[in-house]
């Protein structure tokens, strides 16, 4: 891997990105780095070395990779197209790795674009949130072929626990939307429990230790718990983001004609905790609606 893969771009440096970047630059890899704000890639050269530039494109050029982390289908299409995008820059035989949670239909397009300029292309959103980004404990769903896979492999897991090709591309997106799905569902439900456990007059606290151990037992339940029972939520995952993904999942399930219930009616939830202010909390904070009707 070290061989063929030197030099990498790093399209995008936000919560997620940051870090990520500089796993591979602790690594050793040579990284050179975009962001659209330039003080942050101004930080992060400061704190990790390295080189940035002025457009997408200059920092794709000579690169072996090309890494995206930015924040929805449009971000995507600005730092990949035109004359100051990324595939202006790439030359062949580079690779193209989306780690943006966007759109199937994106990840296909950006596949076809790239097959045009014999580039390899996958998508690879993540989950494990900025802790996980800082970490190192990333879980990465990868859509693309079997070789160009095999090829990144080993450099994802600089910043990543768990690494998997679930098909072609868009699958990595799909499964993402899966992710979320589940995530949406699981965080309403632990939402209810902590709300009846305190009207019931229990130790919310000790519930959740029993609990826990059993069925019940979830990431959410674990890592959220004694924050949502101190209604603090001025960290981890947004709700305006959640919101963004939820929109594409709702999207791709009319397309499928898919039934997403739950998920829609949890969607409109969040948009109650926008309407309160709450864009920036922790997707956990669907406990503090249920609090603003005691």
């Amino acid at each position: 891997m070290s061989q063929t893969i030197q030099r990498i771009a790093f399209i995008g440096l936000g919560v997620m990105g940051y870090p990520m970047a500089g796993h591979l630059a602790r690594a050793g890899l040579d990284v050179h780095v975009y962001n659209r704000t330039t003080a942050k890639a101004d930080a992060w050269v400061a704190h990790h070395g390295g080189h940035q530039h002025g457009t997408p494109r200059q920092a794709a050029e000579q690169a072996d990779l090309v890494l995206l982390c930015v924040g929805n289908d449009d971000d995507v299409r600005q730092v990949t197209h035109g004359d100051d995008g990324v595939l202006a820059g790439m030359r062949a035989g580079s690779l193209l790795v989306d780690h943006t949670t966007a759109s199937a239909r994106l990840a296909e397009d950006l596949d076809a674009a790239c097959r045009e300029r014999d580039i390899g292309f996958l998508d690879a959103p993540v989950s494990g949130g900025q802790q996980g980004a800082e970490s190192g404990a990333l879980t990465i769903m990868c859509g693309g072929t079997e070789s160009d896979f095999a090829r990144i492999e080993p450099l994802l897991a600089h910043y990543a626990r768990a690494v998997n090709l679930l098909g072609p591309a868009g699958s990595g997106q799909l499964t993402k939307m899966v992710n979320q799905i589940c995530i949406a569902g699981l965080v309403q439900g632990l939402s209810e429990g902590l709300h009846f456990a305190e009207r019931a007059g229990l130790d919310q606290s000790r519930v959740i230790e029993v609990i826990s151990q059993g069925a019940a037992g979830s990431w959410q339940m674990d890592n959220r718990h004694r924050t949502m029972i101190d209604d603090e939520y001025d960290h981890g995952f947004a709700i305006d983001w959640m919101r963004k993904d939820l929109a594409i999942c709702l999207e791709q399930a009319r397309h499928l004609q898919a039934r997403l219930p739950v998920t829609a009616l949890v969607d409109q939830f969040y948009g109650d905790l926008q309407a309160m202010g709450g864009g920036r909390w922790d997707t956990s904070a669907l406990l503090r609606r249920l609090r603003a009707f005691d």
